[in-house]
């Protein structure tokens, strides 16, 4: 059922196993694979999440109740480790309870058409309610269409860190 302004209604579930195929499938598509690891490797460290070795919160979520894409939360504290520390120093830098998000739509076709924006803006008020304040994404740079689409949905650079953060984009959101 569409929402109030005739966008898709937004929802959020769990990863679960029986996910993981669907999900190799996603990190094996062209727009996947131009910003995110080698499918395999990052299969792993979802399955890490679901399992419990990770603290990252996994999540599908849906459009009008259709698996659409991919949405995760991670706590800064807790990555605070090797190898992400050698790869992202910028995390010493924010608040212990800072939070991190990534996302990405499932298909290649439904990119620039505002879907990002709408389910990145829900699933941060959703975090605000459960109580966090410092949310952060952090894009690379040269990833503008995803730029665009978090600064629509209130997200902007952290200017102490500009400049400083490698192939990482650090971005605060701020509430409205």
């Amino acid at each position: 059922m569409a929402d109030t302004a005739g966008a898709p209604d937004i929802g959020f579930r769990p990863v679960t196993e029986a996910d993981l195929p669907m999900l190799a499938d996603w990190l094996a598509r062209p727009h996947w694979r131009a910003w995110w690891g080698d499918p395999e490797t990052e299969l792993g460290y979802i399955r890490d999440m679901i399992e419990g070795r990770d603290t990252t919160s996994p999540w599908i979520f849906t459009l009008d109740g259709a698996d659409a894409g991919y949405i995760q939360m991670w706590r800064i504290a807790d990555n605070r480790v090797e190898p992400w520390l050698s790869q992202a120093p910028w995390m010493t830098e924010l608040p212990d309870d800072a939070v991190g998000v990534d996302l990405s739509l499932a298909d290649g076709e439904s990119l620039g058409r505002g879907t990002g924006t709408r389910v990145l803006s829900r699933f941060t008020e959703r975090l605000r309610a459960e109580g966090f304040t410092n949310i952060i994404i952090d894009p690379d740079p040269a990833n503008l269409r995803a730029v665009r689409a978090y600064a629509r949905a209130g997200f902007r650079p952290i200017p102490e860190l500009q400049g400083r953060t490698g192939d990482s984009l650090i971005l605060r959101h701020i509430k409205d």
